[in-house]
């Protein structure tokens, strides 16, 4: 007898009618209008069923700090990186610890089951670094957390910073992070991708670099981290994020670029909701967007994926871990409205991030991990459009979270006791 069948569910890829059986945490068989013996079965009603959804960009040691010690008033990335500067001496294990599970609780609600989270390491107490291993710790039953070790002030223009990075990965922290636009000058940024790229080819690790976050066109460390993957044999393993210089470069450059990226098997994590939030604060009019070119690296073959990265902390002071509003915001920046672009922008939050992180046993198939979303939607256009319902959330074979469908008891003159459900 199987553990769990769910019936009638309408799959991403357009599949109806779908049953999923489950047994011992893993999917056993996916097949049309399957029927079979189960300790429970749950009637999809043809909507959606989704793999949970990644974010492959946060930055947890952050979130739900807004406010503290004061508000970003300027809205600029560097006055939100100079407002963490005065949080930190500030900053307690066991805040860190209680605002990161409390955002992961949220996580778990929106079907949100797997994060990579950069941590900063650039104080020699590593005091963020040992809150969050002990918060991926406790998470890990029912989340997959990735930490990163990320240099926030400049892996070589901060004292110590390569020392205090290196201690971090002995910690057991997973990913090489970095900031290159951050030091000092754009050779030392040149400097500090060649060394993180060096150490995480000694230590087979990955890479993921805060890369070009800003407006400047000549901010051109993507193209240094795509060749020193290519020289290290790195392919596979790293990850640009941000990108939003790209946005602002020459055309003739980026035809150049592009196809280097593509070459040395970099992918990359844009962050809709920010990196607009952020980005062009420096122009009148016309201001920039900021978003790096997705579309066209997407047709370029290189793997896009989207992040969150910041809820309510000194860059950001709304969200509430919807990748749903991530996709949303990301396929109207991007102008990702034909058909197959909107879908494109929901696979930026389950399939694509979830290769940027190299999470395995993803998807709905044969024995792979029984982890998924019943979504109130019965497509994954209607998924973003609504921010659909996360009607029931599963990891393992195990429910983690269910609610009741969006709906709406309308008193309506000569519509006596009509429903509107949100669709």
């Amino acid at each position: 007898m199987l553990d769990l069948l769910i019936t009638h569910a309408t799959l991403p890829d357009g599949r109806t009618d779908m049953s999923v059986a489950v047994q011992a945490g893993r999917i056993v068989e996916v097949a049309a209008g399957l029927l079979a013996p189960a300790h429970e079965t749950v009637d999809a009603a043809g909507q959606l069923l989704s793999p949970p959804f990644c974010d492959p960009h946060f930055h947890l040691d952050a979130t739900l700090s807004y406010g503290l010690p004061r508000v970003n008033q300027s809205g600029t990335l560097l006055e939100g990186i100079a407002l963490w500067g005065e949080l930190k001496p500030l900053l307690t294990q066991d805040a860190l610890v209680e605002r990161a599970l409390t955002y992961c609780d949220w996580a778990v609600a929106k079907g949100l089951l797997a994060i990579r989270s950069h941590v900063d390491t650039s104080d020699a107490s590593l005091l963020p670094v040992r809150a969050l291993l002990a918060v991926k710790q406790r998470v890990a039953p029912y989340l997959d957390l990735q930490l990163v070790a990320f240099p926030q002030d400049g892996v070589l223009r901060a004292p110590g910073g390569l020392d205090n990075l290196k201690r971090a990965l002995d910690l057991g922290v997973d990913v090489v992070g970095g900031i290159p636009h951050f030091e000092r000058t754009m050779s030392e940024g040149a400097a500090s991708v060649k060394v993180l790229c060096e150490l995480a080819a000694q230590r087979g690790l990955p890479v993921d670099m805060h890369c070009d976050e800003s407006d400047d066109p000549l901010s051109r460390h993507i193209e240094t981290l795509a060749y020193e993957t290519q020289r290290l044999g790195l392919q596979g393993r790293v990850n640009g994020s941000h990108l939003t210089s790209m946005h602002s470069m020459d055309n003739y450059y980026v035809s150049k670029l592009i196809p280097l990226i593509a070459e040395s098997g970099v992918s990359a994590v844009a962050n809709p909701l920010i990196n607009i939030t952020l980005q062009g604060r420096h122009d009148t009019y016309p201001k920039r967007r900021g978003l790096t070119r997705v579309p066209e690296l997407m047709a370029a073959g290189v793997t896009v994926a989207f992040g969150h990265d910041c809820v309510m902390d000194p860059w950001y002071s709304l969200g509430q871990a919807d990748m749903l509003e991530v996709a949303h915001m990301g396929l109207h920046v991007a102008q990702m409205t034909s058909q197959a672009g909107m879908r494109q922008c929901f696979d930026a939050v389950t399939v694509n991030a979830a290769k940027v992180m190299g999470l395995t046993g993803y998807g709905i198939a044969p024995g792979n991990a029984a982890s998924f979303v019943l979504l109130q939607a019965r497509d994954p256009i209607e998924a973003i459009r609504l921010r659909a319902t996360r009607l029931k959330v599963w990891r393992k074979g195990r429910l983690l979270s269910h609610m009741a469908p969006a709906a709406a008891d309308l008193a309506l003159p000569g519509r006596p006791g009509s429903t509107a459900f949100v669709r």
